[in-house]
């Protein structure tokens, strides 16, 4: 049987826990990256503008600010497992009806895999903190990495996918339900490994006591201007790209470059952050490399695009690793991470959901790029006295 942990379960379960973990993981992006090397085929077939176009990447981040708040009560009902179960359910109809038909289809479809992610987001963080508390780094840059791996195969295969095989867009974005339904048979069995505890307090109780914390509104606002600037790169960067005259393959492998840097900065920082009992160092760094990427990334006649690209990739990918590691952290129970990764991912992707629409939409009255990396450059300031405030050792 080997040494059991304090919820009953031995070595072996653990890891069976940890790989279905995983397996949700991958499949929390790839459905978001996997559209945006095709928005120009999109908008083609189906003639949208570009400011409905970042519908398409807004509309899953107000779902999550919807459903990332009242995730709680439905773990409270249902428990941490039967809720993913419902989530993966929900996300491989949302990836099959987006792929389906027309307008309609393509939106609704949309909502229905935002909402099912948002599940995924919140409840992620407090399993980690259930049963992986003293590797909670470690854990975190494994789950965080393998977001950005999902990420990065979607994005570079999306156009290849359409294209070279025939698929078109519909057939691309489909293709990704079947990972969705290799971690729904994964995750089954695990959901019988996670016990269910009685709550210490009810959902209005929580959702009280976390409001009114200064802390959490400055945790929740560095997790939402992080996740703006990710969903702005994830929707647009190709698109700019394209607009200085590249095509279309080599822009969407520009985007999953940022995707697989990503990679990089999702295993390394939450290691080294969760190494320190201060992350204010590790915050830092991250702002000043963003900063010189995105002046870099401004200025055409520099080239380099693939070092600001992959810069930007992996200051992205390490700032939403460490902002999973940081609801961990300022934790006292899982039960709290599940609470306070609700109110600060719903808030945070409220923020968020902005990003992609309003720069769809200054791109649609200045026909100017450049005015969506400045507003990035003010947004990555503003994460900095946010991070500052939040990266001090103390708990919510």
């Amino acid at each position: 049987m080997g040494k059991l942990d304090e919820n009953g379960l031995n070595k072996a379960s653990r890891m069976l826990l940890l790989v279905g973990i995983l397996f949700i993981a991958v499949n929390l992006r790839t459905a978001l990256s996997s559209i945006g090397p095709l928005i120009d085929m999109i908008r083609q077939n189906v003639g949208l503008s570009d400011t409905l176009l970042g519908l398409l990447t807004t509309l899953p981040l107000m779902a999550f600010g919807f459903i990332s708040t009242i995730t709680p009560l439905f773990t409270k009902r249902f428990g941490i497992g039967i809720t993913l179960l419902g989530a993966l359910i929900l996300l491989t109809t949302g990836i099959v009806i987006r792929s389906s038909g027309g307008v309609f289809e393509l939106y609704l479809g949309t909502i229905l895999l935002g909402i099912a992610i948002a599940f995924g987001n919140v409840l992620i963080p407090a399993l980690i903190k259930r049963n992986f508390p003293h590797k909670a780094g470690l854990v975190t840059s494994l789950y965080s990495g393998i977001m950005s791996l999902g990420a990065a195969f979607a994005a570079g295969l999306s156009v290849p996918l359409a294209m070279e095989l025939g698929l078109g867009w519909r057939g691309s974005l489909a293709i990704w339900a079947v990972l969705a339904v290799l971690a729904l048979v994964i995750w089954i069995p695990n959901i019988k490994r996670i016990n269910r505890t009685p709550p210490r307090r009810s959902f209005k109780d929580a959702m009280k006591a976390l409001s009114g914390s200064r802390l959490v509104w400055k945790l929740a606002l560095y997790m939402g201007l992080q996740s703006l600037a990710f969903y702005v790169m994830l929707a647009w960067l190709p698109a700019i790209l394209l607009d200085r005259g590249f095509n279309a393959s080599y822009a969407g492998w520009m985007l999953s470059l940022s995707q697989a840097t990503g990679i990089i900065g999702s295993l390394l920082i939450p290691i080294w952050a969760g190494s320190r009992k201060d992350q204010r160092l590790v915050i830092v760094c991250l702002v000043v490399v963003e900063l010189i990427a995105l002046v870099g990334l401004m200025i055409p006649g520099m080239g380099l695009v693939e070092l600001w690209v992959g810069m930007i990739g992996m200051v992205l990918g390490g700032t939403f690793g460490l902002a999973l590691l940081l609801i961990v952290l300022r934790s006292d129970t899982a039960e709290t991470a599940a609470e306070l990764s609700g109110i600060v991912q719903s808030i945070g992707y409220f923020i968020a959901a902005t990003g992609p629409f309003i720069v769809g939409m200054i791109y649609d009255l200045t026909q100017v790029w450049n005015y969506a990396l400045i507003l990035l450059m003010g947004i990555a300031i503003i994460k900095l006295v946010m991070g500052i405030a939040v990266g001090k050792d103390r708990k919510v």
